[in-house]
């Protein structure tokens, strides 16, 4: 139904630190992949349709794994992303095999979506408040000036097997975002949070709200997004390790004064699979889910 958001999933992502494609790796209790979970929690949040970015390596199989668990429970709908994808041919770089990045990505489903959607990663674990708040914004709050981030407290999104990289957020009085830091190299040292990115020591406070690539857009960013993209080719043609991220497009936007966004406090559970050590800790954690009711014994029936 048209006016039921649409959730986009970033499938195309190689995950080098992990080891392994941990986008169709099976976590649940019936080998279920944190993907699944997503879809689950989207459909029971009012989401109408999936579009899922994948490189043609994955695709068959991405379909394989989804369609018979979900065809008939919302409308699902695949987009490559290649590094061709809406590079003119003066751009093309032969020697480039880097993909272009998350809001690349994004521009790849421009023709896919014709509504307000909410955008995560296939291999991050968000929980249902999150798609509940989001979902509720989407279809209530959202503006073509107006998008959102679900905002995850630092302390709740590390890693005990390494360093993480996160986007560290400003905000005003509002609950808006000012801006956005990546922020690399971060864990837990003596109670303490610290990075050591970038050359510099900085500690990071709990409670500080950081992006764990769960977004919300009204359907007007993609004109925004592809603005920033024809930009960014000519000056990025050289340097083939250049990527066009989304909190770029999101600080831009609000350096511009064209958009605000509102950071909603849906960030209650999640976890991921940075390093392979993860992988445990994920499975043991859905597994308590489905034992306290949080999802079925069986997630299709």
């Amino acid at each position: 139904m048209k006016n039921k958001p649409t959730l986009l999933v970033l499938a195309a992502g190689m995950g080098s630190r992990y080891g392994g494609n941990k986008q169709i790796d099976g976590f649940g209790p019936n080998g279920e992949t944190i993907l699944e979970y997503s879809i689950y929690d989207a459909i029971r949040a009012g989401f109408g349709k999936v579009v899922l970015i994948v490189r043609e390596e994955i695709l068959q199989t991405a379909k394989d794994l989804l369609l018979p668990k979900i065809q008939g429970k919302i409308e699902i709908d695949f987009v490559l992303q290649s590094i061709k994808s809406f590079v003119p041919e003066e751009f093309q770089n032969p020697d480039r095999v880097k993909p272009y990045g998350t809001a690349h990505a994004v521009l790849c489903a421009k023709d896919a979506i014709a509504e307000p959607f909410a955008v995560i990663n296939a291999d991050d674990f968000y929980g249902k408040e999150a798609f509940e708040v989001l979902g509720k914004f989407l279809s209530e709050g959202v503006q073509p000036n107006l998008h959102a981030m679900v905002g995850y407290a630092i302390e709740n999104v590390l890693s005990e097997n390494g360093t993480v990289s996160r986007g560290v957020c400003d905000m005003n009085d509002s609950n808006q975002l000012t801006g956005m830091v990546e922020r690399t190299s971060i864990s837990r040292e003596d109670e303490k949070i610290i990075s050591k990115g970038e050359g510099e020591v900085l500690e990071i406070k709990e409670g500080t709200p950081v992006s764990m690539n769960f977004w919300g857009f009204h359907q007007a960013v993609f004109e925004d997004i592809q603005r920033m993209w024809e930009e960014f080719l000519p000056a990025n043609q050289e340097n083939l390790k250049s990527e066009f991220f989304i909190p770029t497009v999101a600080n831009n936007l609000i350096k511009e004064g064209k958009a605000a966004f509102e950071i909603l406090e849906g960030g209650k559970t999640w976890f991921g699979v940075t390093y392979t050590e993860d992988r445990p800790v994920v499975i043991n954690a859905l597994k308590e889910m489905h034992q306290k009711g949080e999802y079925p014994d069986q997630l299709w029936g």
